[in-house]
């Protein structure tokens, strides 16, 4: 279809009048327009992503990759509530930018996704119920053990189920529908990463830690294979070290400072695969 000279002037002036709005608006607003940095986080994972009582989501992680988000100036970041194990087929995909949700560096993964430096060190850990008389692994013969799906955790249950007798393993979509089982009985043990645990644990008597599981895990933000965001969060994250920041958050979610040496206070290079 041809349009006449007159009737493509009209249309062009009008389109040209809505970009031009467009652009004014853009500029008002600091001279670029809005972005948004679209975040994946397990939410329920305590203490690095859950909601607090007014249904906001809080937590280690999101102080964290909210303020990295600033800093890069984002001008929002919006955070959506993802299965764990769809944090990798999400960030993969661009349907978000970062995940977020103590997500352990590993080989395997460096293969698929891209992380930032590291910024927490981390153990596996056993809790259980008091009245289940499990003192430590060797317990577990014939026992139900819960475990996060897809996580680390349920890889190295998966890995030891046959050394160390396990009955049956059950996986959950993130830490609390697990503990709620291992309060009523329905579960003998759980494991998981030993800070969420602890941090879960420490006003609840009838639940305890029983073993720490030693794994030099790592956790980082996880991004898109050879993102150039990940590059750029990770110099971010160097600057907050360097200034206390994260040594601050970690003594505001834990209560106490993290130890000396440890990825939370000394700035490391971006991981690569082996």
């Amino acid at each position: 279809m041809s349009l006449s000279y007159k009737t493509f002037s009209k249309t062009f002036s009008k389109r040209s009048l809505v970009l031009a709005t467009a652009l004014s608006a853009g500029l008002a607003a600091g001279g670029v327009m809005a972005e948004t940095l679209k975040v994946g986080a397990n939410i329920g994972n305590l203490p690095w992503e859950f909601q607090d009582d007014s249904g906001d989501y809080v937590g280690f992680e999101i102080d964290l990759v909210n303020e990295v988000g600033s800093r890069l100036g984002y001008d929002e970041v919006e955070i959506s509530n993802i299965p764990f194990n769809g944090l990798f087929s999400a960030v993969q995909s661009g349907r978000i930018d970062v995940a977020v949700s103590s997500i352990t560096i590993t080989d395997e993964r460096l293969e698929s996704v891209s992380f930032a430096q590291p910024y927490y060190d981390s153990d596996q850990s056993l809790a259980t119920h008091t009245s289940k008389g499990i003192s430590g692994l060797e317990d577990l013969d014939g026992k139900v053990v819960g475990v996060d799906t897809g996580s680390t955790g349920d890889i190295w249950t998966s890995e030891n189920q046959e050394q160390y007798g396990i009955k049956e393993i059950r996986r959950y979509e993130g830490l609390q529908p697990a503990m709620l089982d291992l309060s009523s009985g329905r579960l003998d043990a759980y494991i998981s990463d030993i800070p969420a645990v602890q941090y879960y644990v420490r006003d609840k008597p009838s639940l305890e830690v029983v073993s720490r599981i030693p794994s030099g895990e790592q956790y980082s933000m996880m991004f898109a294979k050879d993102a150039e965001l990940a590059t750029k969060a990770s110099e971010v994250i160097s600057e907050l070290k360097q200034e206390g920041f994260v040594a601050e958050l970690h003594e505001t979610w834990f209560g106490a400072a993290p130890d000396a040496g440890t990825s939370t206070v000394e700035v490391r290079d971006m991981p690569s695969a082996q």
